[in-house]
């Protein structure tokens, strides 16, 4: 079976992996596609410390193959998206609806490969880089079969984080005013969630200014490739600003250009002891800076919402696959997304 891991000092594509079959309560996925995230890039540079060797991929649909003992919500056959939430469904946070807050789904990553005897990780309870995954049930969402497999992975992370960060955590609501920093693919999905909450002035920040046009096709209605004349374009500043990069300085940033009541949320990775600083007495007007894990979502939920989305023309899922590679040419696909040539590229089975 073909798979991308890393062994903590080189990433290879090999075609030697084994993968258990599923326990109770699991789900083994033939996986279609997977789309390349900026998190399997920080595991590889170091910025998101994760144990070694391990499966990388994160983002990902497929066709499941075979179910466990209790698993009755999906059957052999069946189009599911793939989260990396593996939440244990009976904790006091996923009783109050918070499954991102379950202590279960955090830290606790799971061995279901093994190559040549060892035992390898897997990478955000998921591994989508591998012809086949073991999941916890809850992570597989059943999805309609006409939706494209290759557009449907990009639900599990990109979609979810960035549409849920404005949906379920800032709760932008209609005429409020949008800064987005960056608009790699959380951030284009951050611009879409503004234009589905009825957001009215969505200013999208980003060096690169070839990425106008797409910025512009998922919401913005400005485009600067600096944070400087955000003022020009809201004076008293925003109501949300979104910082999608993970640098500290452009968190001061966003922190700096909120208006009175306005939330700064936090989406971008910095390394894992990046510290940021803000001036204190600018946050008394009722400002606030929100983390945010994985778009605040309920996946089994908002999974099945954004294809429904989707299918009705509301959400954009097939612009977002700037190009798709076979797992093959991984180290081509990872190239792309770090010189920031695609929106989101995609690795295909």
């Amino acid at each position: 079976m073909r798979g991308v891991v890393f062994d903590g000092t080189r990433t290879e594509v090999v075609d030697d992996l084994e993968i258990r079959d599923p326990g109770p309560g699991e789900v083994l996925v033939a996986v279609a596609a997977a789309g390349l995230c900026h998190s399997d890039l920080s595991v590889i540079d170091g910025t998101i410390p994760f144990p070694v060797p391990v499966v990388l991929g994160h983002e990902g649909a497929g066709v499941v193959e075979a179910v466990g003992r209790g698993v009755g919500h999906v059957r052999p056959g069946d189009h599911v998206a793939l989260s990396t939430l593996a939440n244990c469904g009976t904790c006091p946070q996923c009783d109050r609806g918070r499954p991102t807050m379950c202590r279960r789904a955090i830290g606790r990553p799971g061995r279901p490969f093994s190559r040549g005897g060892r035992e390898l990780f897997q990478f955000a309870a998921n591994s989508a880089f591998a012809e086949r995954t073991v999941v916890r049930a809850v992570q597989a969402v059943k999805i309609p079969a006409d939706l494209p497999l290759t557009s449907a992975a990009l639900i599990g992370c990109g979609v979810l984080t960035g549409v849920g960060a404005v949906l379920n955590r800032a709760k932008v609501d209609r005429g409020d005013s949008v800064v987005v920093i960056g608009t790699g693919g959380v951030g284009l999905n951050v611009l879409q969630g503004a234009r589905l909450a009825g957001a009215l002035t969505v200013v999208a920040v980003d060096s690169n200014p070839a990425k106008e046009a797409v910025a512009r096709r998922f919401g913005a209605t400005h485009f600067l490739t600096s944070t400087d004349g955000v003022r020009d374009v809201l004076p008293d500043g925003a109501d949300h600003a979104f910082e999608c990069v993970g640098r500290t300085e452009l968190i001061r940033q966003a922190i700096d250009l909120l208006d009175r009541h306005g939330q700064a949320v936090l989406l971008g990775v910095p390394a894992a002891d990046a510290e940021a600083s803000f001036t204190v007495s600018s946050m008394y007007l009722d400002k606030s800076i929100l983390g945010c894990r994985y778009g605040s979502s309920r996946p089994q939920r908002d999974i099945a919402l954004y294809a429904d989305l989707y299918r009705s023309g509301g959400l954009l899922l097939d612009e977002l696959v700037t190009a798709t590679y076979p797992v093959e040419d991984f180290t081509k696909a990872a190239a792309d997304a770090r010189r920031g040539r695609v929106a989101r590229g995609v690795l295909v089975f």
